[in-house]
C-alpha cells in the first residue's frame, strides 16, 4: 500500500501527460513557454482570484508575496508554530521575525482568537496555515487584519481545492499560496507553485519578483528571485487538472470511510461545518502513537508524523520571541497521518482503520 500513490494516477493519466510533455519538447519554450498562462488562467479561474501567478516552489510562493508585500528585515509576521518549516523559513530568509501564535485543538490551524495579542508595531503581515487541507478560519483571522491595517497570506499548500464558506482555499485572503510538490492533492512532478490575489499592484509586484525584479528585459526595478516555474511543469499540473474535481470527491469519500469508522473510538482533526478539506492528508490523534505505528509498520501500512516537533522548538527557531504554545506541543506528540488519495481503495481504508482501532485500543 502507497501512502499516496502517484503511480495509479499517473497510469489513469498517462496519455494526456505524455501528450502535454511532448507540446512541450515539440516547441522548445521551456521557460515561460505559453503553458504557463494557459496555467494561470486556469487556476484563476478555478479559485476566483483575479491573478495567478506561478512560481517554482510553494516556498518560493511564500517568500515573493512576503517580499511584494515590502516585508523587511526587523518586521514580524505572525504565523502559526505548527506547520513545514518553509512557512516560517521565508519570513526569516528576509530578516522579519516570525511571531508564533498557538492553533486550534480541533484542527491543527491558527487560533484567532490568540491573534490579536500578538499585534505589535513591527507586525506586516498575518500567516495562517491551511493545515492537511482544511482552511483556517480565515474569515475570523481577515477580521482582527482589518482591524490593524494588516494584510493575510493564506500559505494553502496542503488545501488547494478545499472550500470555505462558499469560496476556494487561495482566494479567502489578500494573498493565497499554493505548493504543487508531486505529493500535494494537485501536484507535478517536480517542485512548483502559484500565488492568488485580486489585487492588480501585488500581482505586477510578484511578476516582476519572480523573474529577478524585472519590469521588462534588463531593467531591474525591484529586489528579486530566479523563481519562474518551468514550462514542463506547468504543462503536468495542466494535464492533470481536468481530473482534479474528480480526485477531490474520491479523496472525500476515503475520508468518510474513515469518519465512519472512527467516530466515537479515536480523535480525528476533521472539517468544520462551515468548510470542507482537500484531504492532502487523514490524520489521528492516537494516544498511543508509538504502538499504533508499529502495528501498521508490521502489517505493511505507511504512515508518517506531520509534525513530530514545532517550529517554534525547532533549533534554528528557538530563540524567538513566542507565546506558550501548548495546544501545537499537544498535536505534535499525537498527531498521525495515514494513507490517503483518490486512488486508495475503501476496502483499504477500512484495512488501515481496524489496524489503527486494534493498536489503539478503541
Amino acid at each position: 500500500m502507497e501512502f499516496i500513490d502517484l503511480k495509479a494516477q499517473y497510469q489513469l493519466l498517462r496519455e494526456d501527460i505524455g501528450d502535454a510533455i511532448q507540446r512541450v519538447l515539440d516547441h522548445g519554450q521551456y521557460i515561460m513557454g505559453p503553458e504557463v498562462a494557459q496555467l494561470e488562467h486556469k487556476l484563476a479561474a478555478f479559485t476566483g482570484a483575479r491573478h495567478c501567478v506561478t512560481v517554482s516552489s510553494g516556498t518560493e510562493a511564500l517568500l515573493i508575496s512576503l517580499m511584494a508585500l515590502g516585508v523587511e528585515p526587523g518586521d514580524e509576521v505572525i504565523t502559526t508554530p505548527f506547520s513545514f518549516i518553509a512557512t516560517a523559513e521565508a519570513i526569516v530568509l528576509l530578516g522579519a521575525r516570525p511571531v508564533f501564535v498557538d492553533v486550534e485543538r480541533a484542527s491543527g490551524n491558527l487560533d484567532p482568537a490568540l491573534v490579536a495579542a500578538r499585534i505589535g508595531p513591527r507586525t506586516r503581515a498575518i500567516l495562517p496555515v491551511s493545515l492537511y487541507g482544511q482552511p483556517a478560519d480565515m474569515d475570523a483571522i481577515n477580521a482582527v487584519a482589518l482591524r490593524h491595517g494588516l494584510p493575510v497570506i493564506e500559505d494553502a499548500a496542503q488545501s488547494f481545492g478545499a472550500g470555505y464558506r462558499g469560496r476556494r482555499s487561495g482566494n479567502l485572503s489578500a494573498i493565497g499560496c499554493t505548493s504543487f510538490f508531486p505529493s500535494k492533492p494537485l501536484g507535478c512532478y517536480g517542485d512548483g507553485g502559484a500565488i492568488f490575489t485580486s489585487d492588480d499592484e501585488l500581482a505586477q509586484a510578484m511578476r516582476e519578483i519572480r523573474v529577478h525584479g524585472q519590469s521588462q528585459r534588463y531593467r531591474h526595478t525591484r529586489i528579486g528571485v530566479g523563481g519562474r516555474m518551468d514550462t514542463l511543469q506547468c504543462a503536468i499540473v495542466l494535464a492533470k487538472l481536468g481530473a482534479f474535481e474528480q480526485e477531490l470527491a474520491r479523496r472525500r469519500q476515503v475520508a468518510a470511510v474513515y469518519d465512519r469508522l472512527f467516530a466515537g473510538r479515536i480523535e480525528t482533526l476533521a472539517p468544520a461545518p462551515d468548510r470542507d478539506s482537500a484531504y492532502a492528508q487523514y490524520t489521528v490523534l492516537p494516544q498511543r502513537r508509538a504502538a499504533v505505528q508499529s502495528a501498521l509498520q508490521l502489517a505493511g501500512i505507511p504512515s508518517a508524523v506531520h509534525y513530530p516537533l514545532p517550529i517554534h522548538q525547532q533549533p534554528a527557531y528557538a530563540h524567538f520571541d513566542h507565546a506558550a504554545c501548548p495546544v501545537a506541543e499537544l498535536l505534535a506528540r499525537h498527531v498521525l497521518s495515514l494513507p490517503m488519495g483518490p486512488y486508495l481503495a475503501s476496502a483499504d481504508a477500512e484495512r488501515v482503520a481496524a489496524v489503527v482501532l486494534a493498536a489503539a485500543g478503541a
